[in-house]
């Protein structure tokens, strides 16, 4: 799938795990992400309580964290 076209959907880090991984909370529902690698380059931090734009996988369980809102 092109870049494109990806979907992006919003949510909010809930909890910060080791190896760059978080719980992300989207529409009532805990998913496991993790930073994506332009994100790691620049050096983003991510907090919990931060706004997050997330790309899902295609069965909804991870995720990838594109940016920091």
């Amino acid at each position: 799938m092109p870049k494109d076209f990806e979907k992006l959907v919003n949510g909010i880090v809930q909890e910060s795990l080791p190896g760059t991984t978080f719980r992300v909370e989207i529409d009532g529902k805990i998913i496991l992400c993790h930073i994506s690698g332009k994100m790691r380059i620049h050096h983003i931090k991510v907090m919990p309580g931060d706004r997050v734009a997330v790309r899902l996988s295609p069965d909804g369980t991870r995720g990838i964290i594109m940016k920091r809102m």
